[in-house]
């Protein structure tokens, strides 16, 4: 299975979200779909989780890292991680929905306890190692 994850970042932090079924955050991002490429399953979930009052600009994506692993949400599935950094600021207001709990700009302040595996064993390292965030 093919996913996807995009990195938004303010004042050294990261953006992540909690969605409403699951005990951690994780990246905003989600299940490239059939005839998706990954970039366009990158912008279609960014939509979906930031909500409809915010704001970035499609041709600001990047692809930055590729890794497999196995889903956090049942432990078997092998996934191939896709991820992305968004070189702008994210303009407008996030806003929570059926899926999404909640926002945080995290740094490591936070400690790695609230993280999904993705966060802390692949991106949030890759952040600290390129000084993304804090």
């Amino acid at each position: 299975m093919n996913v996807v994850g995009t990195m938004f970042f303010k004042d050294e932090k990261l953006l992540i979200d909690k969605p409403r079924k699951r005990p951690t955050y994780q990246m905003i991002g989600g299940r490239v779909e059939n005839g998706e490429t990954p970039l366009e399953a990158a912008i279609r979930e960014c939509h979906e989780e930031l909500g409809d009052y915010s704001a970035f600009d499609d041709k600001l994506f990047e692809l930055v890292m590729e890794f497999d692993e196995i889903a956090t949400s049942d432990g078997i599935t092998p996934i191939h991680f896709y991820v992305f950094k968004y070189n702008g600021f994210l303009e407008g207001k996030l806003s929570t929905s059926e899926e999404i709990e909640s926002f945080l700009w995290y740094d490591s302040s936070y400690g790695n306890e609230i993280l999904s595996n993705t966060l802390k064993n692949e991106v949030v390292p890759y952040c600290l190692k390129k000084k993304l965030i804090k």
